[in-house]
């Protein structure tokens, strides 16, 4: 994945869907189980917040590319809808790359 993060809003957007992806699968995949089947709480808790952070983080790249108007409003909440379902954004990624510009 090449990513120019310093000028390019979208391939910033994409690095912030991807964290937020592999966020939240660890938080679904190892934290909540975790929690739920080990009695380890305090797992969610730190996974939670990073998750919490990165999804705040693509939430500002998301707004930054709508005032740019680098995206549709469409694509962005697209964008958004897919950073709530679990793989969304890997095959999401795919799509923002044909979108830069």
């Amino acid at each position: 994945m090449s990513l120019d993060l310093k000028n390019n809003a979208i391939d910033r957007l994409r690095l912030a869907s991807v964290l937020d992806g592999i966020s939240y699968l660890i938080l679904l995949g190892i934290a909540m189980p975790l929690k739920y089947m080990a009695g380890e709480p305090l797992a969610v808790k730190i996974v939670g917040m990073a998750h919490g952070v990165l999804f705040i983080a693509l939430c500002a790249c998301l707004f930054e590319v709508l005032v740019r108007k680098k995206l549709s409003f469409r694509w962005c909440v697209i964008v958004f809808l897919c950073a709530i379902m679990p793989f969304a954004p890997f095959f999401l990624d795919r799509k923002l790359k044909t979108k830069e510009g």
